[in-house]
């Protein structure tokens, strides 16, 4: 196996994931087998209970595990599929070495950082590159080189580089070079240091991505390259965009695909491209547009997010539409600011994402019974599904005060209500229905069609669904459920009469992909279009 780990410097948020992902897309445009790793130093295990405003999107995989938002990334930009073994954290990492000294493995011993932790992070990583079968595993530490928590890590991938030798090993290492206005120039200091810092820890980079607002000049590129040690070829550009998925085509026309095969020794071959640049020409071609409001309690951070924002990406392309999106803010809809209501009159379609908890509720309601009475395209994920049915009996089956018991444990008609096996659960770490599981959906219906098959495969994150006792009273007032779990859940809603009215409980847009837009998706980007 071949390793290329992804380091940061200066700031933190500057696209790590994004330059991991598109190094993974370099290699995989030419046939060489990758899969990638995103290390978060922060001692919580998973993602699951942090707040979006601190994390952004929790993304779900396969298997059901809540990870970093940059495996998204990985897997719309490489192709692949993930588990929850690509995500490590410090709490994950001190989990299993706690239980080892626990169970007496390191007997006799006084367990540290070093090697007991370090060997542990080493393992994991090895493991999960030999368990995919990849050539080539990419490595992305999240933070900034020089954070405490990030030592141990940092520390690790020396040793890896000394145990499974240099040619085996590379290290990238992606940097801020700020503009300054009043000099008209790109300031180089702040990636001197931060290559500086990186070397104290016993790091050389092979390679420095540089984040600007603009392209680097020659002048700026070889002063880099002069100061961290690394050849001039080795210092990559990587300026704004419109696009995130310009960047692999970005670094592609620099030779950065080239030189990290002769830097490994890997035989790539010639890259295709051509799917991708077909995609990008897609977006960029689209005369048409459309409005999508998406309605939200964590607008104010779009990363919150990612997933849906990329899915209508995905679909805007497919449609050949380009897709506007609005986010509003649900509070704002509940308090009756005008602007705010505005900005949803003037949209094409109506989206509500997932979320916790009882702030926006009311707002996300107002906001569905708006786009079924006035027959706008609605899309409805996870929460907006649950939402959608209490929207539905409150105004069209008759049951005042009709809620959630997440949001009021004591309404008089409780069409949502906690899983029954969630009862009794206490942790909140990792303990709701997760991850992938199949969705039969009924022949005849809209979602039907739109999948083109009978059992769907689709990723879930939630603790509350339709009530069963409930389900027979909704549908004798209009509403369809045309997508049940084996055991009986209900998974989709349709609204029948409605020109496009479809909530899921599963995350549709946890597996779209460019040029494999979510169906779900693209039925409600078709269907703003033709409004």
């Amino acid at each position: 196996m071949k390793f290329i780990v992804v380091t940061g410097g200066v700031v933190s948020g500057i696209g790590k994931g994004i330059t991991t992902a598109s190094i993974g897309r370099l290699l995989s445009a030419r046939d060489i087998e990758v899969t990638a790793i995103k290390i978060d130093p922060y001692i919580n295990v998973d993602a699951g209970t942090m707040n979006p405003f601190q994390h952004g999107e929790v993304f779900v995989t396969e298997d059901g595990v809540e990870t970093d938002l940059d495996l998204g990334h990985y897997e719309r930009f490489m192709g692949v599929t993930l588990s929850g073994s690509h995500n490590i954290t410090t709490g994950k990492i001190y989990q299993r070495v706690i239980r080892k000294e626990r169970r007496g493995e390191y007997l006799g011993e006084t367990v540290q950082v070093i090697p007991h932790v370090t060997d542990e992070i080493k393992s994991w990583i090895r493991n999960v590159g030999r368990a995919s079968g990849a050539e080539v595993v990419l490595v992305e530490i999240g933070g900034t080189v020089g954070d405490i928590e990030g030592m141990p890590f940092y520390e690790a991938v020396r040793q890896l580089q000394l145990e499974e030798g240099r040619e085996n090993v590379m290290f990238v290492h992606l940097t801020y070079v700020p503009y300054l206005k009043h000099t008209e120039e790109l300031k180089t200091k702040p990636t001197q240091h931060s290559v500086k810092e990186l070397r104290s820890l016993g790091i050389q980079p092979d390679a420095i991505v540089c984040r600007c607002e603009y392209p680097l000049s020659e002048s700026v590129r070889r002063k880099i390259a002069l100061h961290t040690n690394v050849p001039k070829r080795a210092v990559i550009d990587a300026h704004d965009t419109d696009l995130v998925y310009k960047v692999p085509l970005m670094f592609e026309e620099q030779g950065f695909g080239e030189y990290i095969c002769e830097r490994l020794g890997l035989d790539g071959g010639e890259p295709d491209h051509s799917d991708w640049e077909e995609f990008i020409e897609r977006i960029e071609s689209a005369e048409e547009e459309v409005r999508i409001a998406v309605v939200g309690k964590y607008v104010d951070l779009p990363d919150a997010y990612i997933s849906i924002r990329e899915a209508l990406v995905h679909a805007g392309a497919e449609a050949g539409v380009r897709v506007e999106i609005d986010w509003v803010d649900a509070e704002e809809l509940e308090a009756g600011c005008s602007e705010a209501w505005e900005r949803l009159q003037e949209a094409d379609g109506v989206l509500v994402p997932g979320g916790f908890g009882k702030r926006g509720v009311e707002g996300k309601i107002e906001a569905i019974r708006y786009a079924r009475e006035e027959e706008v395209p609605f899309l409805g994920i996870c929460l907006g599904f649950q939402l959608a049915v209490v929207e539905y009996a409150r105004s069209e089956a008759g049951m005042e005060g009709a809620h959630s018991t997440e949001f009021n444990p004591d309404t008089p008609h409780p069409v949502i209500d906690l899983l029954p096996e969630q009862r009794g659960v206490e942790e909140k770490g990792g303990t709701m229905r997760l991850g992938a599981e199949p969705v039969v959906l009924e022949e005849g219906s809209l979602i039907r069609e739109l999948y083109g098959k009978e059992v769907v495969l689709e990723r879930h994150r939630h603790r509350y669904e339709v009530n069963p006792e409930y389900i027979h009273r909704l549908e004798e007032h209009g509403l369809r459920f045309t997508g049940r779990s084996p055991d009986g859940r209900m998974e989709v809603l349709e609204l029948p009469d409605h020109p496009y009215f479809v909530g899921t409980q599963y995350h549709p847009e946890f597996k779209s992909r460019p040029g494999q837009p979510s169906p779900p998706f693209l039925g409600l980007v078709n269907a703003a279009r033709e409004r």
